[in-house]
């Protein structure tokens, strides 16, 4: 297959329509009900009710008839497992949730606590929704509530920026660190329990080998070893991504991660199908609009790029807005070492393109340029995104150790934003090898401009939405795009367009490679706001009652087993 086609895909999928989601679990009842917003408002406007029902419901179902009846006996095995992520999350992003769910007596209400994992809007900024709840702790539940940035760096213990440690105070008032195995030890030993009997279930040996890796890791806080292990699996029909994972969560430092969990059935032909372009990452590295210093290391060879149908969704990449592709892991030694994995979601893709980028474009996209908003492009530029995380540096070039560290909070938005910039130069870079030839560049550069409008709506509190509003207000400038002030529409420029991808791309690379964290302070203030007029634009949207994102109805019951 010389050229990529994406269209087939569409033919794939079938989405059945928005059901309720699944109903939030028994909580203890307390005697007052906390007041919510909407009760607060003396005058409610036509609106408010609105924003609690800003996610679509979606089924998540696969076709199974290809798994042999020992993988079906092993799906219900890792959809417990998962559960016991979705439990962690809720700990550690909010604490017990049984009071909190209990106390909200409008179930609408109650459902969009059970889809933020807590009384905060995570695509509002993270506001209160709830009176009571107060603004939410930018440290989560990882750190003391009482405890300053100031505090923690002047604290002189060792391995304090670790990912897999919660930050504690004893009695006299000193902190102290306390790994996830030790804090979740019950609940982490039921996990992994359900994970080794998953293996034996398995009939690929690598994914069983994984299972019970991955089941020592939880016990341990050590996840490295069965990090390598998952890269090195190729044909296991069955996926599982499963653990503390990404730190977005930690808004404080961006230091500690979140549970989560992730159940996937493998598109065997289209995984196979999509792998091949892993072979360009060096070639693409090299020709990086940087400066050589700040692309000096190779990415992995053998990394590869899968697609799904997702099954199950737990924990962290459950909140609020859902992922449609994965890149992992993020352990920067075994990136350079093996590589990343890509997994593309396809099911959930099809939906969010159908359901919400396509109606966004008919509103914000000149109707002339509309002919562009393609799937073909939206997955292949989300795709894409994900293979460009393995691109650029990892680490500082100023001795200031990884990007991550030297950037704290900040690294997870440049991350994402580099992401989506690299992977659109990707996308040009193989249109002009003749490696893509599914349409005409200029779908690619349209459907970006549409997504930036979906991906914006995610609010500040998100990774992707901060990444999302650097990028709007960084092209708008660059003149990328024009806005028609009669029609509110936008239109891509394609010369200034090409160009600020450029730019940009060169911008956060070498923002990533100094590791200044006030230069990009300074940088993420200046950029990183919705602007008066991009605002205006984004409550069209809302008025128009187009999702802000997916919920899903989910479980094995969901897919007959």
């Amino acid at each position: 297959m010389k050229a990529l086609h994406f269209l087939s895909i569409a033919a794939l999928l079938l989405l059945a329509a928005c059901q309720q989601a699944e109903p939030p679990p028994p909580a203890e009842a307390i005697d007052e009900p906390v007041k919510t917003v909407r009760e607060m408002t003396a005058e409610p406007a036509v609106e408010q009710p609105s924003r609690f029902e800003i996610y679509a419901t979606v089924r998540l179902t696969a076709d199974l008839s290809h798994l042999s009846d020992r993988q079906k006996q092993m799906i219900p095995l890792l959809i417990d497992a998962s559960r016991i992520m979705d439990d962690l999350f809720w700990l550690q992003a909010y604490g017990d949730k049984a009071p909190l769910l209990a106390s909200i007596e409008d179930p609408l209400i109650r459902r969009f606590a059970v889809i933020n994992y807590g009384p905060w809007d995570r695509l509002a900024a993270d506001q209160p929704f709830i009176e009571s709840a107060g603004p939410k702790p930018p440290g989560a539940q990882f750190y003391p509530p009482d405890m300053s940035r100031e505090e923690f760096e002047a604290w002189g213990q060792e391995g304090k920026d670790g990912q897999y440690s919660l930050v504690k105070r004893n009695e006299a008032g000193e902190l102290y660190l306390e790994p996830y195995s030790v804090a979740y030890a019950a609940q982490l030993q039921e996990a992994a329990n359900l994970l080794r009997l998953a293996a034996e279930l398995a009939d690929d040996p690598e994914f069983a080998n994984y299972l019970l890796m991955r089941a020592s890791a939880l016990e341990t806080d050590t996840f490295q070893p069965s990090d390598m292990a998952w890269m090195e699996m190729k044909n296991n029909p069955v996926e599982l991504v499963i653990g503390p994972i990404e730190s977005y969560e930690d808004q404080l430092f961006g230091y500690r991660t979140a549970y989560e969990s992730y159940v996937l059935i493998k598109d065997l032909e289209w995984s196979e199908r999509l792998a091949r372009f892993a072979q360009y990452l060096p070639e693409l590295q090299t020709g990086l609009p940087v400066a050589e210093a700040y692309k000096q290391e190779m990415p992995g060879s053998d990394a590869d790029l899968n697609a799904y149908d997702v099954v199950y969704y737990a924990g962290h990449s459950n909140a609020g807005s859902k992922t449609i592709a994965i890149n992992l892991p993020n352990d920067e030694e075994v990136q350079l070492a093996k590589g990343s994995r890509r997994l593309q979601l396809k099911n959930a893709m099809l939906a969010k393109y159908n359901q919400i980028l396509v109606p966004i474009s008919d509103m914000l996209i000149a109707e002339d340029q509309r002919q562009h908003i393609t799937f073909n492009s939206f997955f292949g530029n989300t795709m894409f995104h994900e293979v460009a995380h393995g691109l650029g540096i990892k680490n500082t070039l100023t001795g200031q150790g990884t990007v991550r560290q030297a950037l704290k909070e900040h690294d997870p938005a440049l991350e994402e934003g580099k992401a989506d910039i690299l992977g659109l130069y990707m996308v040009q870079k193989l249109r002009e090898k003749g490696e893509i030839t599914d349409g005409e560049v200029m779908d690619d550069y349209v459907t970006f401009l549409a997504g930036i409008f979906r991906s914006v709506r995610f609010g500040a509190s998100s990774a992707h939405g901060r990444a999302n509003m650097i990028r709007f207000n960084f092209f708008e400038q660059a003149g990328a795009f024009s806005r028609d002030g009669e029609t509110g529409t936008f239109r891509v420029n394609r010369e200034e367009f090409e160009q600020a991808v450029r730019d940009l791309a060169n911008r956060l690379l070498t923002l990533q490679g100094d590791g200044d964290y006030a230069a990009v302070n300074a940088f993420v203030a200046e950029m990183g706001n919705v602007s008066p007029q991009l605002q205006a634009d984004l409550d069209r949207l809302a008025a128009a009652a187009i999702p802000v994102d997916i919920v899903f109805e989910q479980g094995a019951g969901v897919l007959g087993l």
